[in-house]
């Protein structure tokens, strides 16, 4: 009896332990803590196309959905829609961060098109049509 309360115990400090180890090294709490932190993440299952991946970077999460697509030599994901998931915290971002969100999706999937949604979407159009400003 003493033995399989022992084993018993044995079993349950194991099993926590690995519940520990799993969630110190999940991505999503990693994710959660760049996030908090201000920090840049990146979150994507690249084998399952149908889950959006989530970038965290300067305190705003945004959100992409993946579309697969066909290119010259195979299927590839060819299209790409981002979105902040809340509007209200892009305030501060500049259009070089919105770039640099950018270049760490094409690092991932090269062959895709990159589309913002609104507001980001108008941002970025209106200082592309802006001519730059002469300095002093």
């Amino acid at each position: 009896m003493v033995i399989a309360f022992r084993l018993l115990i044995l079993i349950a400090l194991i099993i926590l332990i690995y519940s520990a180890i799993r969630y110190l090294f999940h991505p999503k709490r990693k994710l959660e803590q760049a996030h908090d932190r201000h920090q840049f993440f990146f979150y994507d299952d690249e084998k399952e196309v149908r889950k959006n991946f989530l970038i965290t970077y300067k305190g705003v999460m945004f959100e992409g959905e993946k579309y697969l697509g066909t290119t010259e030599t195979s299927f590839e994901i060819v299209s790409i829609y981002v979105w902040a998931r809340s509007t209200d915290r892009l305030k501060g971002l500049e259009r070089q961060d919105f770039r640099f969100i950018e270049e760490e999706i094409l690092l991932r999937y090269p062959t895709a098109r990159i589309e913002w949604k609104s507001p980001v979407k108008e941002f970025l159009k209106k200082t592309d049509e802006q001519p730059p400003t002469p300095s002093p």
